[in-house]
């Protein structure tokens, strides 16, 4: 489905503003001047957006360009055609006026004070203050920014609540269809919901309320805090450090972002999304079942004791009929199984109590039947009781900072519970026995091997067994393949299968006896990176699961033998169409911009959301893999880096990648971060909408420009329409395609703290977020074949190149 762009919306600027520290009854603001905080952090007055005369009074930061706002006043009613007038009386109440002095807006406030005040506080809260009374304040008013200090509120009496509400669009601040509150049913809980429904849950309120790998960073700059009593919930934050600037913003299309200003990059840092993956989507697999979005494509699973509703659509990945009880509850004799690291489900239908202990919560639980799990109501300190009644909805796995949910079942599943787990176990230990002597099969192969090549040595035998074990224990997390079944499932590796040559070595395609398509990259015994990115691409691959990203079915090892078994994909990579005169036309714009989008999520996944932090380092238009329906999948992980914790940059001696691709400082000085593949995304972007190739391609008007230097070039003369294929030249061009090459732009940049991360490219695609102006790209002025040695990626060929040369 292709989404609804605007293009990046600047705000008029160049006006000089008369600004005042406070404005009282006997004064005005009107026109260019502004009320600015004590600190000079904010900034508040009258404004329109670039090409309107619609007239708004709002608030955004006053040193920080292009301008956010955060709070808007009159965000439903604009003045059109008149100069409008922000007015202070002394019954408290703020007014916006017209021309004629019709009223436009009003804070309807009414107590009658003997000095009212209009101050602009350093928090970004506009106030109203009588001494040192605060009679009247924005932040009881939010529009679709959560500030520190601000508080959103819910009533538990009777459910009043103030929420964050979207715009309608990027350029339109009236009030749009999503809201970001706290809901008062059942145990409070973050919400953000679509005319009413429910569109994605935030954290459960309970004592780990910010878990989550991404709030792992949140902790590092902010402090949360929850007020619970019986009357009221409420929820806030502040800042670590004065200095600290951040926001939590609600998109138009319902993402909720938090980002953090830095102030040496002059960039929005976004360090959480949400939703972040499918599973975020509310219920997206129905009553019942967890979603698990490691397993991609299959993310959906029944809990144990339930089963499909409808089997037909479940096993064509449709979910949402949900899983109902195999064995109905007869409310005697039930027990309740464990899951672990698992995010709480829909607290809307549950119950809670403080005071309990888990034991206590059980027996609640049991003596009611229409109970249907329980859990610790503080998971810091194993206290409270909070219990759920009739369906389970929206659980989903978090091994990292989940909690345990304990689910009622009938008497009679728990002997087929004891039979599965019983069966599992047999199946572990045959899985293990089957290892071991795998292990010493490899070793007496290893002996074999030795002795006919006559090059044994004291000791040596021993030295490649313990290489071998090592290695089984690398791959662990992967399906281990017998050679013989790859062998044969590739008709012995013939070249009939050969499906294409990288670097690594050559792949082929095969089938395996139960039907399932396979592609196999074989270990070159000539390639000297081989060995070591065997086992870097299956240790990071085993842990790695997304729709966009290509699955890893497992592995094998024999003598000097080494394999790595994907998935197939069927349509090859996307090289071989978008360069290719003929088959580039079945990749339409609309598809090229959906397969942008799918390889920017792709390595947001990567960078952001994933358990490890990862580096591709080679990321180009071969390493992207097509699917049947044209779906991108990020490939060839051999070159692929992790980051742990903060850190956010390395440095190598031994470049290694592919030309064109690289960015200038990792062609230089060896520096590369998540920027590196930022600068490739955007050399792909380019290369997709343009039809061409960063290698061999000159301008030409200016033959000493690459595929880079052409699009700024084209950028700079304001024709870069001409940069698209030529396949689409006297046709519509959607205006998402531009915002591509603007985005492709702001990617390959010189600087690596000017390219935008991921997470900020995903909404720009998206239309989210406003486009800055791109500064010069790196290696805008080479030819296309610059002179940096690297071990490259052999003929530009992928590791995992599913096509013939």
């Amino acid at each position: 489905m292709l989404h609804t762009f605007f293009f990046c919306i600047i705000p008029t600027s160049s006006i000089q503003y008369e600004t005042f520290s406070a404005i009282t009854p006997d004064h005005s603001i009107q026109g260019n001047e502004t009320l600015v905080s004590s600190s000079g952090t904010f900034e508040a007055g009258f404004f329109n957006f670039a090409n309107s005369q619609l007239q708004y009074f709002g608030i955004w930061y006053k040193t920080i360009s292009p301008k956010v706002y955060v709070w808007i006043a009159n965000r439903d009613s604009p003045i059109q055609n008149s100069t409008p007038i922000l007015k202070l009386t002394y019954k408290d109440t703020l007014t916006i006026v017209d021309d004629s002095r019709t009223i436009i807006w009003s804070s309807n406030a009414s107590t009658v004070a003997a000095k009212p005040v209009l101050l602009l506080l350093d928090s970004g809260n506009l106030v109203v203050k009588d001494g040192e009374r605060i009679l009247w304040e924005s932040f009881d008013y939010p529009g679709d920014t959560f500030l520190a200090g601000m508080k959103l509120k819910t009533s538990l009496l009777n459910g009043p609540y103030m929420s964050l509400t979207s715009w309608k669009s990027v350029d339109d601040p009236s009030l749009g269809e999503f809201s970001y509150h706290i809901d008062f049913h059942g145990f409070p809980q973050l919400v953000t919901t679509k005319g009413g429904n429910i569109y994605h849950r935030g954290p459960a309120l309970n004592g780990n309320a910010f878990g989550g790998v991404s709030w792992l960073s949140n902790l590092k700059l902010l402090k949360f805090s929850l007020m619970l009593n019986d009357k009221e919930v409420s929820y806030e934050y502040e800042t670590l450090k004065n200095e600290t600037i951040t926001r939590l913003w609600l998109s138009p299309s319902g993402y909720s972002e938090r980002s953090v200003w830095s102030e040496s990059r002059k960039n929005w840092d976004i360090i959480t999304t949400r939703p972040l993956d499918q599973c975020a989507y509310y219920s997206s697999c129905g009553d019942n079942s967890v979603c698990n979005i490691t397993n991609s494509p299959r993310i959906c699973q029944c809990l144990e004791g339930f089963v499909p509703k409808y089997y037909e659509k479940w096993n064509s990945l449709d979910w949402s009929g949900g899983c109902v009880r195999r064995i109905r509850l007869n409310c005697s004799g039930d027990w309740f199984l464990q899951h672990s690291g698992v995010e709480l489900p829909d607290t809307s239908s549950s119950w809670f109590n403080k005071s309990l202990r888990l034991e206590e919560c059980e027996q609640m639980c049991l003596k009611n039947c229409s109970c249907s799990a329980y859990t610790n109501l503080n998971v810091k300190s194993n206290s409270g009781c909070l219990i759920w009644f009739g369906n389970i909805q929206d659980l989903k796995n978090n091994i990292d900072q989940g909690q345990d949910i304990f689910i009622r079942l009938a008497a009679s599943e728990l002997d087929h519970g004891r039979n599965r787990r019983s069966f599992n176990k047999m199946k572990l230990a045959g899985a293990l026995v089957g290892v071991i002597l795998f292990i010493m099969i490899l070793g007496l192969a290893t002996l074999t091997y030795i002795n006919r090549k006559k090059l044994a040595k004291p000791g040596m035998l021993k030295t490649l067994y313990m290489k071998h074990k090592r290695d089984e224990e690398d791959v662990h997390l992967s399906t281990i393949f017998g050679f013989s079944t790859i062998s044969n499932a590739t008709n012995h590796f013939s070249d009939h299968n050969k499906l294409g040559q990288g670097g690594f070595g050559p792949v082929y395609k095969g089938i395996l006896e139960d039907g399932l398509e396979i592609a196999v990259k074989r270990l070159s015994e000539i390639s000297a990176q081989g060995e070591e990115q065997f086992k870097n691409e299956v240790m990071l691959m085993a842990k790695l699961q997304h729709r966009n990203l290509v699955k890893l079915l497992g592995c094998s090892i024999f003598q000097d033998e080494k394999l790595l078994i994907y998935e197939l994909m069927p349509n090859r990579s996307l090289n071989y169409f978008i360069f290719d005169s003929t088959r580039k036309k079945q990749l339409d714009l609309i598809k090229r911009f959906q397969i942008i989008d799918g390889i920017a999520r792709g390595l947001l996944y990567l960078h952001q959301d994933s358990r490890l932090r990862i580096i591709h380092r080679d990321l180009k238009t071969s390493n992207i893999l097509l699917d049947n329906d044209m779906n991108p999948r990020i490939s060839d992980f051999g070159l692929a880096r992790t980051f742990l914790g903060d850190q956010d940059e390395s440095n190598t001696k031994r470049l290694m990648g592919t030309y064109g691709y690289m960015p200038p400082e990792y062609a230089v000085r060896g520096c590369f971060s998540i920027k590196s593949d930022v600068f490739s995304f955007g050399v792909i972007v380019l290369e997709i909408i343009s039809g061409r190739r960063i290698r061999n391609f000159y301008d030409p008007c200016h033959h000493h420009l690459n595929l880079l230097g052409h699009a700024w070039r084209l950028w700079g003369e304001e024709k870069a329409q001409e940069l698209i294929d030529e396949l689409f030249h006297g046709t519509v061009i959607p205006c998402e395609i531009l915002r591509c090459i603007h985005i492709g732009l702001l990617c390959v940049q010189q600087r690596p703290e000017h390219r935008p991360n991921m997470s900020s490219v995903v909404l720009m695609l998206n239309g989210e977020k406003l486009l800055p102006e791109p500064n010069q790209p790196g290696f805008y002025t080479a030819t296309a074949h610059h002179p940096i040695q690297v071990d490259s990626s052999q003929n530009e060929a992928s590791l995992s190149l599913l096509e013939a040369r």
